[in-house]
């Protein structure tokens, strides 16, 4: 059974773990004191948000959010980082932490809840596709340094 929950202080090494992952699949390298600095401002800022997903007491996924204004809408979520263990997926931790973070969004009152992937993200874009609906957008970064 996958229990899902805050982060707690005890589980910074093996989020670290799954952090650098996630890093490592999107190809994003973070200095060492990156995930130092992301793992106060998860546990210590009141508008970014860590859930985890444990299995049999192991944490085996972990989901980022935070809330923020639009021009059109009071109140969006965005679901930033989602990552599951490889030894660990198509067990339901992915749905659950999306749920999850549903459902603070229904209780911030929020009008929106939001993410984005990768194009060839197969795997997680099955469950995207299942639970929710793809409009079409394509994202472009901007390049502002260097």
């Amino acid at each position: 059974m996958i229990d899902i929950g805050p982060l707690r202080p005890e589980d910074r090494a093996d989020w670290e773990v799954l952090a650098r992952g996630y890093k490592a699949f999107y190809r994003t390298t973070v200095p060492d004191e990156g995930y130092e600095e992301t793992w106060r401002r998860l546990l210590g800022e009141a508008d970014l948000h860590g859930l985890g997903a444990w299995l049999d007491g192991k944490l085996v996924g972990i989901a980022h959010y935070l809330f923020h204004v639009t021009l059109w809408l009071p109140d969006s979520c965005y679901l930033q980082d989602l990552f599951v263990s490889e030894a660990a997926r198509g067990r339901g931790a992915a749905q659950a932490l999306v749920e999850r973070v549903a459902e603070a969004a229904r209780a911030r009152g929020a009008d929106r809840l939001y993410w984005t992937t990768e194009q060839n993200n197969t795997r997680a874009r099955a469950l995207y596709d299942r639970i929710a609906r793809f409009h079409g957008f394509i994202r472009y970064d901007y390049p502002l340094h260097g």
